[in-house]
């Protein structure tokens, strides 16, 4: 039985003692002992199981989505007539076509045509229901009146059911699939059949092959950068690397990675490693690697992982490096923390960076493109309802909304290789990350989403440490963001927003690629470009649009780039320096004992207590 059904029934249970304690009546009300009264825990209750049978989707939101679309479409008289109209004459249109390519395919077939009938009329489907998928969503773009929100939310609804129905999808209407066979003589559906049950063996439905394989490849085919554990807390491992050179940059690399995911994204296979790449360059590197959290662990705070995480590996590092600033590095949410870890710090007036740089980050909240379709009041209530019988959110259920958002290549498209074509794409070492989930404590989450995605407290003066607010306009360390131009997480744009709130010199760099995979760009990646430009503190702001024709264009990755930045930023160079372990009063590392080799323990943990 999942934590899930556990938890609930020991919630059950707790809630008929309490009304049990109700009917007796003792004389305290729930006030007075600070329980909860079982109405008010029937409902969480009621509200788990609603999250639980939907994975965390609230249907009261999608529901209010579609009553706000729908009632001002009906108020919109004249527009659903002009969309009536071109939906008759498209109707028409497609039958048309169907009907000539049907006929001609089936001359053609008696008459010996290289391409048979079926394979015809598939391509004619698959092209027709292309030209209607343009249609809907040129058609359900947003009414007049109707909420953004809402409006992206119908939108995105339409796209899922429309990327469900593609007859790809379906063996008999898909061309590919169809020539494929009669060129194999069916070979590829026994492969195809065979892939599934191996699928359905290894648990690739539920996410468990993919545990299984990052488990086997952690330490030996991924994260294999020669490093130690130099500290340990409750929340983080701190690797630091050995040197690659015999002398290294004075200011250490410090890298706090996306805790929603295993820091060894930036330290995959070899050739393939950030972190390798910038010991090669002559710097120390450190990395955080988060601990991946459990039931107890339930109450840990976002300013947990500022204090636990960025501010520990910071004293840490001092300790190993002393007397000198530190070049810091966040990706993703990590460059999040990151960022409101070094506005806290400027603003108390203390100055332990030398540069920031934030790897498709994002600041300001507002436009955080098509994941925040998933999170308004009704989503978060669920949300918690769940989290809150677990005592966290679990990683699959994260990694199921990336998924959405590219699910034509990253479901449908991997479905028809693999069972149609009987074709197995090669597991790179990006897609074993990629798979490898961690949980997200329910606290936490649950302030991050409420604080950044849904208030945007950040930029709005809003966000507190220690009862004061904090801004990104007091940080003085010069800051390079990166953004990447197919970021369905992060939206360059975005990202951009730094130029908005940053009072400080800010280059920016624009890559393309996705989130992974254009962060991921070592120097001999074929076909990556990106523009560059710097933004003096003195300038004026130019809008995203006018940024790339002013940016400068270089044909390869960014990383070459980024590491000049680094080196401008530096000061000189001393002997390279060997991992030692950092002798601050909260390492958990036993002092007799020698340093634990990278990638450590915190990585390969995968099973809640």
């Amino acid at each position: 039985m999942d934590a899930l059904s556990t938890n609930l029934r020991r919630e059950l249970a707790a809630a008929a003692a309490a009304l049990d304690e109700a009917k007796s009546g003792d004389g305290q009300s729930d006030a007075d002992t600070g329980r909860r009264v079982p109405g008010e825990l029937l409902d969480e209750l009621i509200w788990a199981s609603l999250a639980h049978a939907t994975r965390g989707a609230s249907p009261i939101s999608l529901s209010t989505a579609w009553y706000d679309w729908l009632t001002h479409m009906t108020l919109s008289p004249g527009r659903r007539t002009r969309l009536k109209a071109q939906a008759w004459n498209k109707a028409a249109e497609s039958w048309l076509q169907i009907w000539q390519e049907t006929a001609l395919a089936t001359w053609d077939a008696r008459g010996g045509g290289a391409t048979p009938a079926g394979e015809r009329i598939a391509r004619t489907l698959c092209e027709v229901h292309d030209d209607w998928t343009d249609w809907i969503e040129e058609a359900v773009k947003r009414p007049t009146g109707v909420s953004k929100a809402h409006a992206e939310r119908v939108a995105f609804t339409l796209r899922q059911l429309l990327e469900s129905t593609h007859p790809r999808n379906f063996f008999w209407t898909n061309p590919d699939a169809l020539r494929v066979t009669r060129e194999q003589g069916g070979a590829n559906l026994i492969q195809g059949l065979s892939n599934f049950f191996e699928d359905a063996r290894l648990g690739a439905f539920s996410g468990d092959s993919a545990t299984a394989t990052a488990a086997s490849e952690v330490g030996t085919r991924l994260a294999v950068t020669p490093g130690k554990v130099v500290y340990r807390n409750r929340l983080i491992e701190l690797i630091q690397y050995e040197p690659a050179t015999k002398q290294v940059h004075k200011q250490p690399v410090l890298i706090t990675p996306a805790w929603i995911m295993k820091y060894y994204v930036l330290d995959l296979s070899p050739g393939n490693s950030l972190v390798s790449y910038l010991l090669e360059q002559g710097f120390t590197v450190f990395i955080i690697s988060w601990r991946n959290p459990d039931q107890g662990d339930r109450d840990l705070t976002f300013d947990d992982y500022r204090t636990l995480g960025v501010l520990s590996a910071l004293e840490a590092v001092d300790e190993i490096v002393p007397d000198e600033r530190v070049h810091g590095v966040g990706y993703c949410l990590g460059g999040t923390l990151l960022s409101v870890a070094a506005a806290g710090l400027a603003r108390d007036g203390e100055d332990p960076f030398a540069s920031l740089t934030l790897l498709a980050a994002q600041t300001d909240f507002r436009d955080a493109g098509e994941l925040s379709l998933f999170i308004d009041e009704a989503q978060l209530a669920a949300l918690e309802a769940e989290m809150g019988t677990t005592g966290y959110l679990d990683g699959t259920q994260m990694a199921a909304a990336f998924t959405l958002l590219r699910s034509r290549d990253l479901v449908w498209r991997r479905m028809q290789e693999a069972y149609f074509l009987g074709q197995r794409g090669e597991m790179i070492d990006l897609m074993v990350w990629n798979n490898d989930t961690t949980r997200m404590p329910y606290r936490m989450h649950s302030e991050y989403l409420r604080r950044f995605f849904l208030n945007n407290d950040f930029v709005q003066g809003r966000l507190e440490i220690d009862g004061r607010p904090v801004a990104i306009s007091d940080i003085r360390a010069p800051i390079f963001a990166l953004g990447t131009t197919k970021d369905h997480v992060a939206p360059w744009q975005s990202v951009f927003k730094i130029h908005l709130f940053a009072d400080t010199e800010v280059t920016f760099a624009l890559t393309n690629g996705g989130h992974n995979a254009g962060v991921v760009s070592p120097p001999d990646h074929p076909r990556r470009r990106h523009h560059i430009h710097t933004k003096p503190d003195s300038h004026h702001y130019v809008d995203p649009e006018g940024w790339v024709d002013m940016a400068t264009e270089v044909e390869g990755s960014w990383w070459p780039s980024w590491v000049d930045w680094l080196a401008d930023k530096s000061e000189g160079r001393v002997k390279a320096r060997t991992p030692r372990r950092a002798d601050t009063p909260t390492n958990t590392l036993p002092a007799s004992k020698a340093l634990e080799a990278a990638p450590g323990r915190y990585v390969l943990d995968d099973a809640p207590d």
